[in-house]
């Protein structure tokens, strides 16, 4: 573990791993002091799931009520007819054969990228290249779409990815600390409610273990839901 500032330090001091409510945990968020940009508010959701077990491993994508705050750069594999209006919904780059060689080229200064299913036979070879990454457009969190343009409007606006990890964790941005504080409230609800949507039929036991909210430099508040 890296060295903590002495503002990291006292911050610490102020919260303890007894759940709080949601409005509380937001607000101890807010009054945390702010460093020289608007720091991201993450959630990260513990589950009690096996990620041993493909049936149980959690991924997707949702579209946050007040947005998170952040435009993403999307990039669309799609067929002639469908470039220019991907581009006009927000995509930086799209098509097919060229786009496919400029990222094999080495190009990568995008976040995310969706697919028409009818490119998705050329732009496998990418694999190799975006998969590490996870930047690999695929059907389980909404990537791979025969709706191209709705797709690159949402995930330019911030809509958001995720999967569990081999903890069993789910993390994701949820807002900025300049949110107001109903606005990362509900953002907050509706991760949660998501994913508790979304619990595998085969999870035993307790499926929602822990949530917790932090910010990028600042400690985490447990959170009771």
């Amino acid at each position: 573990m890296g060295i903590r500032s002495k503002r990291y330090i006292q911050e610490s001091q102020q919260t303890n791993q007894t759940p709080v409510s949601l409005p509380e945990a937001v607000k101890k968020i807010k009054t945390f002091k702010s460093v020289k940009f608007d720091q991201s508010i993450e959630c990260v959701v513990n589950l009690g799931i096996d990620t041993k077990q493909a049936d149980q491993l959690i991924r997707g994508s949702l579209s946050l009520p007040h947005g998170v705050g952040k435009q993403k750069k999307v990039i669309a594999f799609c067929e002639d007819s469908d470039i220019e209006a991907a581009k006009k919904a927000g995509a930086i780059e799209a098509g097919g054969d060229e786009l496919i060689k400029k990222i094999s080229d080495g190009w990568m200064d995008f976040d995310i990228a969706v697919a028409s299913p009818k490119l998705m036979g050329k732009a496998g070879k990418l694999g190799r290249i975006l998969g590490p990454q996870g930047k690999m457009p695929s059907p389980k969190n909404g990537t791979v779409t025969a709706d191209i343009v709705t797709a690159v409007a949402e995930f330019t606006a911030g809509k958001i990815e995720f999967k569990s990890d081999a903890g069993g964790n789910v993390q994701v941005v949820v807002g900025r600390q300049s949110f107001e504080a109903d606005k990362l409230i509900g953002n907050i609800e509706a991760f949660v409610s998501y994913i508790n949507k979304i619990k595998p039929a085969t999870a035993k036991g307790t499926y929602i273990k822990k949530v917790c909210i932090s910010a990028t430099m600042s400690p985490s508040v447990t959170i009771n839901m």
